[in-house]
């Protein structure tokens, strides 16, 4: 469904999974701009094969040689393939969780008047769409609602977004709705139903496809159901990438009942994994609440700058201030105590110091500092102090701003590890004891290796059936949308079929009614001289009934019809020499009596041939006897009867 990717391994590589498919996939691909290489292979199989069999096609080459003759038949492919099956509120209980919960906490990380900004990816004919409108008309209101929020409902299908902007649906379509919700919502019109068009203005429906167009950003939320499980997990995880970044901090992503995020659980978090809504996960942010101590400004008195300059000398916690230029400007002496300095020496650029690298490498910790705008800790740092014994040290650098919030410096304290020395000691004491006890724990050590590689297959073994069985659970979500589609399109054959039985009768009626009012005999057989239909004035003429004729050889009737003299012109009606014969005969009637006839012959013809012959007989005036006249055909009241009156 995507657009080609030239020269796309990944692409190459999807394509290798679907076996004698793969060629056809690629050729779709290429001259269409389709992609539908990330689509699971059993799933996009059943939909294409489907298609081949309904145009006759005996395998996929044969059905790709099919489509480059009759290029129109890529739309009712891709139709095949694209299952539109939606409804408003579909599911139910998660809407009714969306509605009580996502959307009141979504409404209240928002500011009064900012805008909400949601996506109905593959919204098919738009009742995901409209669903997500009311939903949120009814949390803020008609007129916030229109002038917050922004609706996109988007799909691959051309045709079905032609349907959701045009909103209109049929009572079927509505039944799924809440109480009140159609009276309130749509308007009434001769077809159906019709969504309203002011609030119908905060929806924008167009074509995206979410493996090769770059999503939506800055949303709120994001409801995409039912169209992951259609993908092969790297595409899964290509379009849950695409997700995460289209939602802001905060947002929630709302997928169907057979899709979870276990797979991706770095970027998302279940809200409620039943009802299968997701946050997003957010990058950490510095706290808001730490400040730097302010630069002693030109206004302070001398007195209390030389207070300040003594006091941070004097503090018994090692610091050392390094400016933004990268120039140390104090080493008060409890640093110069731990580092072992000279009054003197620490001046000028920290780089060109020892102490920028001694007890640890201090630049890196400062630009990390200055990066994320928080402290830096390094604790536990062991290192060699002046007298040579080995030393711990915790190094914490601290970035220093202005209240205007520009950078004046770091501060870098170096507080004493001794207790971590201590610990040090007691940890190699209890090093000592443990070693004396090692050989005894190996064996359970070993014991608890086995049963933890045990264990760790186990979960493997469970992670791999879960997996299975949540593609089990996709490919059946998978089919069940497939025959609830093949479904509706029986349902729609089935009434056209109940309209054309009605039709049928209303002919078939007025066919009968016409053969009884007319004044001839009306005989019709088939190649084989069976009759198929004898009308009422045949009836009462040769005292023949319907029922007993049809279906038996014109020639075998005792109808007192010289039928060997009609023999030749039939044949020659039915070897089409012939558009149409004429003939006069004479026969008795029921009573015995001699009457002369006219037989017109007319070929039954059908698109494949000729399939029979009509006879029409009229009773010349003048013929010998009395014959039933018009008053014993109207009293006799029989219609015409025959085998396919229609077709005849």
């Amino acid at each position: 469904m995507s657009k080609p990717s030239d020269g796309d391994d990944r692409d190459r590589g999807d394509l290798e999974g679907l076996g004698d498919l793969a060629p056809l996939i690629e050729h779709i691909r290429t001259t269409r701009g389709f992609d539908f290489s990330g689509y699971k292979p059993a799933s996009i199989g059943r939909r294409v094969a489907k298609r081949v069999a309904e145009v006759g096609c005996t395998n996929y080459s044969q059905y790709q040689d099919f489509l480059e003759v009759h290029p129109e038949e890529f739309g009712t492919l891709f139709n095949t393939i694209l299952i539109n099956v939606t409804s408003f509120f579909r599911d139910g209980a998660p809407w009714d969780f969306l509605r009580d919960e996502v959307v009141g906490r979504l409404l209240t990380d928002k500011a009064p008047n900012e805008p909400i900004r949601v996506w109905s990816a593959g919204c098919a004919s738009g009742e995901e769409a409209y669903s997500l409108a009311m939903v949120l008309a009814d949390a803020l209101g008609e007129d916030e609602f229109r002038e917050r929020v922004k609706i996109y409902g988007t799909d691959v299908d051309e045709d079905a977004l032609s349907s959701a902007r045009h909103a209109g649906y049929d009572t079927a379509a509505m039944a799924n709705l809440p109480p009140g919700y159609a009276e309130r919502y749509f308007d009434r019109t001769n077809e159906g139903w019709v969504f309203r068009s002011d609030l119908r203005r905060a929806i924008i429906f167009g074509r995206h496809d979410l493996l090769q167009d770059a999503p939506i950003s800055r949303l709120d939320l994001l409801v995409c159901r039912n169209i992951l499980m259609y993908f092969n997990a790297d595409t899964q995880a290509r379009v849950v990438g695409k997700f995460h970044f289209a939602l802001r901090e905060r947002g929630f992503l709302f997928l169907g009942k057979a899709e979870t995020l276990l797979a991706h659980s770095a970027r998302f978090s279940p809200v409620d994994l039943r009802m299968r809504v997701f946050a997003k996960r957010g990058e950490s942010r510095p706290s808001a609440s730490f400040r730097s101590p302010g630069p002693l400004t030109t206004s302070t008195a001398p007195g209390e700058l030389e207070l300040r300059e003594t006091a941070m000398a004097q503090q018994p916690v090692a610091t050392v201030l390094v400016d933004v230029d990268g120039d140390v400007v104090l080493v008060n002496e409890a640093a110069r105590r731990l580092l072992g300095t000279s009054r003197r020496e620490p001046r000028g650029l920290l780089a060109n110091l020892e102490l920028s690298y001694r007890p640890v490498d201090l630049r890196p910790l400062v630009t990390e500092a200055y990066e994320r705008r928080v402290p830096v800790e390094r604790s536990g740092v062991e290192w060699r102090d002046a007298s040579g014994e080995r030393a711990f040290v915790d190094v914490v650098v601290t970035p220093l701003y202005a209240p205007t919030g520009a950078a004046l410096g770091v501060a870098v304290t170096f507080r004493d590890g001794g207790e971590l020395r201590a610990l040090h000691d007691e940890l190699e004491a209890a090093h000592r004891e443990l070693t004396s006890t090692y050989e005894e724990l190996q064996s359970t050590n070993e014991e608890l290796e086995t049963a933890n590689e045990e264990l760790q297959s186990t979960i493997e073994e469970l992670e791999t059936t879960n997996e299975e069985l949540q593609s089990a659970n996709e490919e059946l979500e998978t089919t069940n949308e497939e025959l609830q589609s093949t479904n509706d399109q029986l349902h729609s054959l089935n009434l056209e079929l109940q309209v054309r039985g009605v039709e049928l009768d209303r002919v078939n009626m007025y066919f009968g009614s016409i053969l009884t009012g007319l004044l001839w005999a009306v005989i019709v057989v088939d190649r084989d001289l069976l009759v198929n239909l004898w009308n009422g004035w045949a009836e009462e003429q040769w005292g023949l009934r319907a029922d007993e004729v049809l279906g038996r050889s014109l020639l075998t009737l005792d109808s007192g019809l010289p039928i060997d003299e009609l023999a030749p012109a039939i044949r020659l009606c039915l070897d089409g020499d012939s558009q149409r014969q004429q003939r006069i005969i004479t026969g008795r009637n029921r009573r015995g009596q001699l009457h002369t006839y006219r037989v017109v012959l007319t070929p039954l013809r059908s698109p494949s041939g000729t399939d029979g012959v009509i006879m029409v007989l009229e009773e010349l005036a003048g013929s010998d006897g009395d014959g039933p006249g018009v008053s014993d055909r109207g009293v006799s009241g029989r219609g015409a009867t025959g085998r396919g009156v229609s077709s005849a």
